[in-house]
């Protein structure tokens, strides 16, 4: 991994995709996102300050755990600009995230303990399979497709 210089402030694309293991078509698409940015040098070539590093690093692992690209978003915004945010910024970022995968966690569990059951019994049953049927509401009332298609009247005169 080639080792940038202290007194270097700025990163190319192919020095922030060498030293963050993000392949330059990510950090294109990243900056397309607003999850970093750039300057442009007058060959319009990019720039990235030292901080993006760290940016990068942040928006992969919140990937990795499965956290949607608009909320990575929303908590680099928070972030402050030219400057290498600190521990304590990535701790008060990420501690808000935790109930959400907690609560996946949970949800993967529950999946994990009914997929089990399925394969004992085999059934799929949609009366009373949660795989297949999950939150069923009305098969406590009825069974079978008795629920009829809702029909807009607001879109009855419209064309397709």
């Amino acid at each position: 991994m080639p080792q940038i210089p202290e007194k270097i402030h700025e990163l190319t694309v192919g020095q922030l995709s060498a030293r963050s293991g993000a392949a330059v078509s990510a950090l294109h698409f990243y900056e397309a996102k607003g999850l970093i940015s750039s300057r442009r040098t007058a060959g319009n070539q990019r720039r990235y300050g030292r901080d993006t590093l760290r940016r990068v690093a942040f928006v992969r692992a919140a990937q990795r755990v499965g956290i949607p690209l608009a909320t990575i978003r929303e908590a680099l915004a928070q972030l402050p600009e030219e400057r290498t945010p600190t521990n304590e910024d990535w701790a008060r970022l990420s501690g808000a995230w935790r109930t959400e995968l907690d609560e996946r966690i949970k949800q993967l569990g529950r999946l994990r303990d009914h997929l089990t059951d399925c394969i004992g019994c085999g059934c799929l049953s949609l009366e009373t399979c949660v795989l297949s049927n999950p939150d069923d509401r009305f098969g406590e009332q009825m069974a079978g497709s008795r629920l009829l298609p809702v029909r807009c009247p607001a879109a009855e005169g419209t064309a397709d």
